[in-house]
């Protein structure tokens, strides 16, 4: 009897030490993006993206893939939140290495917090898609096509209109990051403002202190050649569960 009590003992001993590791599984890797000026916005694009100008960003670090629906279930099983919407038909096998969608912002800024990162600002996001020699898309002017990125479909097809991550190595940003354009609109931490970039600083833009609509950035599955350029610009609520999903960015 008091061998079985100490083997409980120390059963229950592992199970806590065990309990109190657990933690977040290993995230995306992350490419360093470094510290210096790039050309922000676009003169011959929305108004929204004007003026186009120098902005200089410290050095950072982001996710090289967007998050997939295999990390985020793994979130949102230690965390005990609800799931996105559409979470059981996206939560399959087949998807499990495609991108995770309809989070709003606040879960997805959760998601970033518990892996000890946070949401990209906006500029960071910018610097990261198209580096610093002002190119239109993340791999540089040409024209999009099927091997750049997933984009201008029209059939949802159960969450199997999204690419697994990492598929594009043609469309891959200056810095190595995949599926900038496309894919799916990635959250940033900005509030949106049509007028923000005409009194923007031009050093670490966080965007506006408030807002009731946040920034989306990168095109998605079904947009079309001109909503997969970098300098793009949509905004949603920040409540809105769309087909939205995020990578995250730390501070090196």
């Amino acid at each position: 009897m008091r061998r079985m009590l100490v083997l409980v003992a120390l059963f229950g001993l592992v199970a806590s030490q065990s309990m109190a590791s657990a933690g977040p599984p290993e995230s995306s890797p992350m490419v360093l993006v470094p510290a210096g000026e790039f050309t922000m916005g676009s003169a011959t694009g929305d108004s929204d993206e004007q003026p186009e100008r120098k902005v200089y960003v410290d050095a950072f670090t982001m996710d090289k893939y967007e998050v997939t629906v295999e990390q985020y279930a793994a979130f949102l099983q230690a965390k005990g939140i609800d799931p996105p919407s559409d979470w059981k038909i996206m939560n399959q096998t087949a998807h499990q290495k495609r991108p995770a969608a309809n989070m709003d912002s606040v879960d997805a800024a959760l998601y970033c917090k518990w892996v000890g990162k946070r949401l990209p600002t906006e500029a960071e996001w910018e610097k990261a898609a198209r580096g610093t020699d002002g190119r239109m898309y993340p791999w540089g002017n040409d024209a999009p096509t099927p091997l750049h990125a997933n984009f201008g479909r029209t059939d949802w097809n159960n969450h199997g209109a999204l690419a697994p991550v990492g598929s594009f190595e043609q469309g891959k940003s200056p810095y190595g990051l995949y599926d900038m354009a496309g894919n799916v609109w990635e959250w940033v931490s900005d509030w949106y403002d049509f007028r923000y970039y005409k009194n923007a600083p031009s050093k670490n833009p966080t965007g506006p202190s408030s807002g009731g609509t946040k920034v989306i950035r990168g095109g998605a599955w079904n947009g079309n050649a001109r909503a997969l350029r970098s300098a793009n610009r949509s905004l949603i609520s920040p409540t809105d569960q769309g087909l939205t999903g995020f990578r995250c960015a730390k501070n090196p």
